[in-house]
């Protein structure tokens, strides 16, 4: 990677001699250099070219000297990098360049080996700095995109070996679809439609984490969540409860549709199911996920279940018959059940 580096010196002659020492260096695009004769010559130079990677400035000059532009420098890029190269090599100037933000500090006459062991430390310093901001960067996208749980997940130290492990763990859950979306979608531009389905997901989402669970995808309109640990079964019908309430105290935001209240369909499920990464190594693309039976009658009794229902199988509604009052709707045919199902709506 070829850098950029800004010397600022009112000496020309070590202008010619930079060009000299590093002409092979120059040629083979490792280095480039731009000069400045002082400190304000310099901060120009940094507005015209803001990909300089480093900074070799003098002390002693007219006009800014050096010392003023290390403080400059770190007010208007803190990312940037300056090593000192003067002939004042005392330890009071030294020592003041460094509380002033410089990496390194050289002394005249130069040893140019010496300098440019050191623009390789810097630029190693200098490259470590941006990949860790970029991590970050990364981090806080990636952070818009997986759940939490996924993350914490992949910071385990068995991460790498474990891509292809799963594991079977007794669960809930729950499939939310928004009734009537499709039509909708069909009628409002693509702009509107977003801004919606997202202002709902969101409420989704809150509900969602407030009851300890994780989003583990978004499919079109419709979210699915996992819940575990303690009373996740409750703690899914809650969820799916207060996205019913939240969602019912809408108003219509549509200008040419203002009769559309939104409503939403829940299916909840509870049972074993396997827990691990779901997709092709071939293809590097792998989704975090719980796949079997129960998480299939979830999504099945979604699609039974009528706007602003909340559905879950007889099953369930015994194991919460103490804490929530339900509904029963009776017996329904799912697709790919050979037997009928005796399904209930939580009211509340």
């Amino acid at each position: 990677m070829k850098a950029k580096i800004l010397v600022v010196d009112d000496e020309t002659d070590l202008e010619l001699l930079i060009k000299q020492k590093f002409r092979r260096q120059i040629r083979e695009k490792q280095y480039e250099f731009v000069f400045a004769h002082d400190g304000e010559e310099a901060l120009l130079v940094l507005e015209q070219h803001p990909d300089i990677d480093m900074v070799l400035t003098d002390i002693n000059m007219p006009g800014m000297d050096g010392l003023t532009l290390l403080v400059k420098l770190h007010e208007t890029n803190p990312m940037l990098k300056s090593v000192i190269v003067s002939a004042y090599g005392d330890m009071d100037n030294i020592r003041t360049a460094m509380n002033r933000g410089a990496f390194d500090f050289i002394t005249k006459p130069v040893n140019f080996e010496d300098l440019e062991l050191t623009m390789q430390k810097t630029m190693d310093y200098v490259t470590q700095l941006r990949q860790t901001l970029q991590a970050i960067k990364e981090n806080d996208i990636l952070r818009m995109y997986v759940d939490e749980s996924v993350l914490a997940f992949m910071g385990r130290t068995e991460f790498e070996t474990s891509l292809s492990a799963s594991e079977t763990v007794h669960a809930t859950v729950m499939f939310i679809d928004i009734c009537g979306f499709t039509a909708i979608a069909e009628k409002e531009s693509a702009d509107t439609v977003v801004k919606l389905v997202n202002r709902y997901f969101d409420i989704m989402v809150k509900e969602i984490i407030a009851q300890g669970g994780h989003v583990d995808k978004f499919m079109g309109d419709a979210v699915m969540a996992v819940f575990r640990g303690d009373y996740h079964l409750d703690r899914a019908i809650e969820a799916g409860l207060g996205v019913r309430s939240q969602i019912a105290t809408l108003e219509s935001p549509l200008t040419n549709q203002p009769d559309y209240h939104p409503q939403v369909a829940i299916g909840i499920n509870t049972g074993e199911m396997v827990s691990g990464n779901i997709g092709s190594r071939t293809l590097r693309r792998l989704d975090y996920t719980v796949i079997g039976d129960a998480v299939n009658m979830a999504q099945r009794l979604q699609t039974v279940a009528r706007p602003g229902q909340v559905v879950i199988t007889e099953l369930s509604q015994q194991d919460v018959a103490e804490s929530f009052t339900c509904e029963r709707i009776g017996e329904v045919s799912l697709k790919n059940k050979s037997a009928p199902v005796i399904i209930y709506n939580v009211l509340g």
